[in-house]
């Protein structure tokens, strides 16, 4: 079967946005800028949920009209290539690549054909792919930034977890990866 990896960047109080939605802290030096192309480079399709999809689609196909960022010249052509799915129930369709379904049995059906999948970004989405034991690998990016508030990168859940870390490592002397696979 296929692999489906959370790639999470989070604050080191543990949100992926701040309190007004701000996402402009990650910190996307040339080593993580690489581990992060490599891993979309080995994977077939990237996977949103809607809400992160509006922003990735927002920017990423003609990012290099907006940004002289090294990272972002990098992956702005991987990201136009590569396959992408939507999980949405209100999206009808996508530009760019892209598939939207309308449930995660969809995704349960794609990992079970064979198609490894990095999910970068949902909250919500990773939430429910986990109650559904569908994520093999969490890779959380802990940047150094304290945003005081803002949306959690795990929501409460009534279930526990059990993980195995696998993998820590400093990116650019400023990100701590910290990656695990289910227990």
């Amino acid at each position: 079967m296929a692999e489906l990896v959370h790639f999470v960047h989070q604050s080191l109080d543990g949100h992926i946005e701040g309190p007004n939605g701000e996402f402009d802290w990650p910190v996307m030096g040339p080593e993580l800028s690489e581990d992060s192309r490599a891993l979309s480079d080995r994977c077939d399709a990237f996977l949103y949920g809607r809400v992160v999809w509006d922003m990735m689609s927002g920017f990423w196909p003609e990012a290099e009209e907006h940004s002289d960022d090294p990272h972002d010249l990098a992956f702005a052509p991987l990201w136009r290539d590569k396959p992408k799915i939507v999980v949405s129930r209100t999206l009808e369709k996508a530009d760019w690549n892209t598939r939207v379904v309308g449930d995660i049995e969809k995704i349960a059906a794609l990992k079970a054909a064979g198609t490894d999948m990095v999910l970068f970004g949902g909250a919500a989405l990773a939430a429910d792919l986990t109650r559904h034991g569908l994520i093999d690998e969490y890779r959380v990016f802990v940047h150094p930034v304290v945003l005081g508030g803002g949306k959690p990168a795990f929501p409460t859940s009534p279930e526990r977890l059990r993980l195995n870390l696998v993998e820590s490592r400093v990116f650019d002397s400023q990100v701590v990866l910290l990656r695990y696979r289910r227990a």
